[in-house]
């Protein structure tokens, strides 16, 4: 990044090339204006944020305790303000992303109203979203650098060059918004075509990483319900290609691609593949088909399947839809299969969506891929779909049971109930949830943890608690004291909401276009100087 005295130089350079034409323009506002705006577009973007996720990696191979974090976002406010809270109560974003999710997409972005997660939103909303966070991300850069330019024409005006240099001191080393975002792209929303197409418009939007589901395209499930299907190998593997064409392509060569599995709780294919040689992938694929074992054709019946495995034939298990069945209990080696193809075949890290938050389960898959691809690195989704009171609680619970600790006092399939909330068991168990991160990181592969939906939750209790008082007896009170108070007490920016709309800004350029003639919105009747 350009420093300050740098744009000064350069802005100054253009306008001697003008003459007295340009008299007008002020340099030190071109100099502003250009650092407000370092990222012109979101490739720039992509570029950035790439380079970050591969430091980020090459961090935690070396040390897994460098796990790194993000957050669900549907609105580029709601990514704004996390990142203005990272910075504000850590002072660095380092590790910390965003994660944007097609359910969230489908739940609350959709013309058709709140849809299920099954790929039926407009395509188009992805990067859309993409680019409203990062127009949001780079207006609060815009935002904090013009405080900083109000304290450094304020320094200037006391004449004193140790706080002139204390100012500039600030605004060099301003750290950007800008991060990482990990980017849900569902299973392609078509072919592989149509998955390069998408693609390019993410990445074009901002987006350094793509994610990207093995399942059919259109009969996407979302990967907490029952229903997935799922694509051979080499179905998969074009999307794979697909996705890093599209960010080479566009000059993104650092660009990451996240390979997620649904096989462990998808029992369904919709296609058989092709095998060309005993042993090669659509073999392998093939050999978790279930069915019955053919020993006469009379055992077929009109518009039934053979296959052939091995020295047997198979009659496939078909579903009255068409859809052939995977034999019971292979979904973990379906698993397997599918994240070492998919890190020998161009993809950087793995998602394995499971049932539950167990770090066991976790660890065992991982150890297994790591036998054949050791620097293996997860994403991991920290879903709200899990219970992760009730899963915690009864872990601990069988864990305790194998040690023949005294369990009287407690009801396994009634953990839930809060009357075990100040329980030494629930204690047990939610430190066990304080350190998950943490232990996953270091014994479970995880390089990255999300929560895939935590504002669409976070916006429903706060609304659920402002409106219970609100509209009973408290009143305006309720607002006051639940947000308000709470927004100065905690110091949180967005109680001035004119300046984070962006009012000062649109002041200053004001200023830069006409001078002493502006019409500010910021002076003494604005309502926002009542906050300081």
């Amino acid at each position: 990044m350009s420093t300050y005295q740098q744009e000064m130089d350069q802005a100054n350079r253009t306008l001697a090339t003008q003459g007295d034409t340009w008299n007008g323009i002020n340099p030190d506002y071109i100099a502003r204006m250009r650092l407000q705006n370092r990222f012109q577009t979101g490739l720039d973007i992509a570029r950035y944020t790439a380079k970050i996720m591969r430091e980020d990696m090459a961090a935690y191979d070396r040390d897994p305790s460098q796990y790194t974090q993000s957050l669900g976002c549907w609105h580029g406010f709601i990514g704004q303000q996390k990142i203005i809270s990272i910075k504000k109560h850590f002072d660095t974003t380092k590790g910390r992303y965003l994660y944007l999710s097609g359910w969230m997409i489908a739940a609350l972005r959709s013309e058709f109203g709140p849809l299920p997660d099954q790929s039926m939103h407009e395509k188009t909303a992805v990067p859309a979203l993409i680019a409203e966070l990062y127009a949001f991300l780079r207006q609060a850069d815009a935002r904090e650098l013009n405080h900083l330019f109000k304290e450094l024409d304020a320094a200037r005006g006391t004449g004193n060059q140790v706080t002139q240099k204390a100012a500039l001191k600030k605004i060099d080393n301003f750290q950007t918004h800008i991060v990482p975002i990990i980017a849900d792209i569902d299973a392609g929303f078509g072919n592989e075509e149509a998955t390069y197409l998408l693609s390019k418009k993410m990445i074009e939007a901002g987006a350094c990483c793509i994610q990207l589901e093995n399942q059919v395209s259109d009969a996407k499930q979302c990967g907490h319900q029952d229903g997935k299907v799922t694509v051979p190998h080499e179905d998969f593997l074009a999307k794979i290609n697909a996705v890093r064409y599209a960010f080479l392509e566009l000059g993104v060569e650092d660009g990451v691609i996240v390979a997620r599995t649904d096989s462990l709780g998808a029992s369904l294919t919709q296609k058989i593949p092709v095998s060309q040689t005993p042993g090669d992938l659509n073999d392998q694929y093939n050999a978790f088909i279930d069915g019955e074992e053919i020993t006469s054709l009379d055992q077929l019946h009109s518009g039934d399947m053979l296959l052939r495995r091995g020295n047997s034939n198979i009659k496939p298990t078909r579903l009255a839809n068409g859809l052939v069945r995977f034999k019971p209990d292979t979904g973990v080696d379906r698993v397997i299969l599918d994240c070492v193809t998919s890190l020998q075949n161009g993809a950087d890290l793995l998602w394995i969506e499971t049932e539950k938050p167990h770090l066991k389960q976790i660890a065992s898959m991982v150890n297994r891929i790591r036998e054949i691809v050791p620097d293996a690195k997860l994403v991991y989704n920290n879903s709200p779909s899990f219970n992760w009171t009730l899963n915690f609680r009864q872990q601990v619970f069988d864990t305790w049971s194998e040690e023949g600790r005294e369990l009287s006092p407690y009801q396994r399939e009634k953990l839930m109930s809060a009357q075990y909330d100040d329980s030494e068991l629930a204690r047990e168990a939610d430190a066990q949830i304080q350190s998950f991160q943490r232990d996953a990181a270091q014994m479970a592969g995880v390089f990255h943890h999300l929560i895939t939906l935590p504002t669409y939750h976070t916006a429903a209790l706060s609304t659920d608690d402002l409106a219970k008082d609100y509209f009973g007896e408290q009143g305006m009170l309720a607002y006051v004291k639940k947000v308000q108070r709470q927004e100065i007490r905690q110091g949180l920016a967005c109680v001035k909401h004119q300046d984070m709309a962006g009012s000062n800004i649109g002041d200053n350029h004001k200023e830069y276009f006409s001078g002493s003639n502006a019409l500010k919105a910021s002076g003494k009747d604005n309502t926002m100087n009542q906050f300081g």
